[in-house]
């Protein structure tokens, strides 16, 4: 069923929507979509009045787009704080920050403090549904925060990639639903009619303990991978045929086996790290997911070698230019980015970093910020590609040599074309290549 046609079957429910990030604002654009009256309320009146002009204050693919065709519809509000948008509401969506504490352990502090706010505010029969990534067990305690017994709580785990979140959102894999309440869980099942994919409806810690497995098994593919492409450099194999062996096996698939220089983000991190403290907790040690995250660690490692090598083996003096700041294309999240986290360790060996991403408009200090690829290659002896923008596959190889100095090249996500650079003269490093 085509998006339009879902929203005009779909039946009108007042839905408030509580904080609007990457998840929270894309869950309420998405539902209007689907047919709802959605209020979105954050405590940001910067960012509310932003988002009331129709101006995201992100970057994510086709969001924009439909927040102004929402409020053009009327089928969305913003408003500053919850109190103006739950008094009616028959779903309350919570979509607060949980960060990672440090203990590695989930801070629920903005959570609780949405929630302690909101309880004596909703309408008799309302749910609450949280979508914040939380420890499990944490649907039992949200039900004490609230201290209502009228009032059902339901998991509703997300699960958007950033720079696909609206796709994902409209075109899941899987909607899970969790709660004691099969009844509710089963009405905020209906707010997604119109959308076509499986169901999966269980409880309230099953469906917590879905979203960390779903990220912990996706950082193992990641890690795993890495890991293959170091054994590929030391024994002469070559990654991009082993992949493409790997893959085709219906058991294994393609995604998420592509090597680069290390997961970060504002999940894979934090959820990995959550789900660790979760198992110690329960007196138990996730050693595979511990070495996972070493690995990941040392994929960083691996890729600043790979630079100082390039470079002459001496970093200080260096110039070196990063093509990529954000943890993935199509964003300009930086959070936990491992090009951030290799910049800084550029930068406190001596080098001298030039930076551009299309997406990021700031630097944190370690690196200098360029307007263009090709500003930020200027007297660089190395370039080193860190974010898989599809542009940096279409640069002029003739301008790029024109403005460096060295002529190194460091394809940390393996998107280049190796034979086009070394056939120009360049000194091609990849990964596993």
């Amino acid at each position: 069923m085509s998006d339009s046609s879902a929203a005009a079957n779909a039946p009108v429910t007042r839905v408030a929507v509580l904080g609007t990030g990457y998840v929270g604002l894309t869950v309420g654009v998405c539902l209007s979509q689907l047919g709802h009256r959605v209020i979105c309320a954050d405590i940001d009146a910067s960012r509310v009045e932003r988002l009331g002009r129709g101006e995201v204050p992100f970057v994510e693919p086709g969001l924009e787009s439909l927040v102004c065709e929402a409020l053009q519809r009327g089928a969305v509000r913003f408003v500053l704080g919850v109190a103006g948008a739950v008094a009616d509401a028959e779903f309350v969506f919570i979509c607060v920050a949980t960060p990672r504490g440090e203990d590695g352990a989930a801070d629920l502090t903005a959570l609780r403090s949405c929630v302690v706010e909101v309880g004596p505010l909703l309408a008799p029969g309302a749910i609450v549904v949280t979508k914040s990534t939380v420890p499990i067990g944490t649907s039992s305690v949200v039900s004490g925060w609230l201290d209502r017994d009228d009032v059902a709580v339901v998991s509703n785990p997300e699960f958007l990639r950033e720079g696909s979140a609206v796709h994902d959102f409209l075109h899941p894999d899987r909607i899970v639903l969790g709660s004691e309440n099969r009844a509710a869980a089963r009405r905020v099942r209906q707010l997604y009619d119109g959308i076509d994919a499986p169901t999966v409806i269980t409880d309230a810690r099953t469906a917590e303990m879905i979203k960390y497995t779903a990220n912990a098994f996706l950082a193992t593919r990641l890690s795993f991978i890495n890991e293959v492409s170091t054994i590929c450099d030391a024994l002469g194999a070559d990654i991009d045929g082993l992949v493409a062996g790997l893959g085709s096996d219906h058991r294994i698939g393609l995604e998420f086996l592509s090597p680069g220089p290390g997961w970060g983000g504002s999940c894979l991190p934090k959820d990995t790290h959550a789900l660790l403290h979760m198992a110690a907790s329960a007196g138990l040690r996730f050693e595979l997911l511990e070495q996972v995250i070493a690995s990941n660690e040392r994929q960083i490692d691996s890729v600043v070698r790979k630079i100082t090598v390039a470079v002459g083996g001496v970093l200080r003096g260096s110039v070196v230019a990063v093509l990529g700041l954000a943890f993935k294309a199509h964003t300009d999240d930086v959070r936990d980015s491992p090009a951030i986290i290799i910049i800084g360790r550029l930068a406190a060996a001596g080098a001298t970093v030039r930076a551009y991403d299309p997406a990021v408009r700031e630097s944190n200090g370690a690196h200098h910020l360029a307007g263009t690829s090709y500003e930020a290659a200027e007297g660089a002896d190395a370039v080193v590609v860190l974010t898989e923008w599809p542009e940096f596959v279409d640069l002029d190889l003739e301008k790029l040599a024109a403005m460096m100095r060295g002529r190194a090249v460091v394809d940390a996500r393996n998107m280049l074309d190796k034979a086009s650079y070394t056939e120009a003269g360049y000194q091609y490093v990849g990964l596993g290549r």
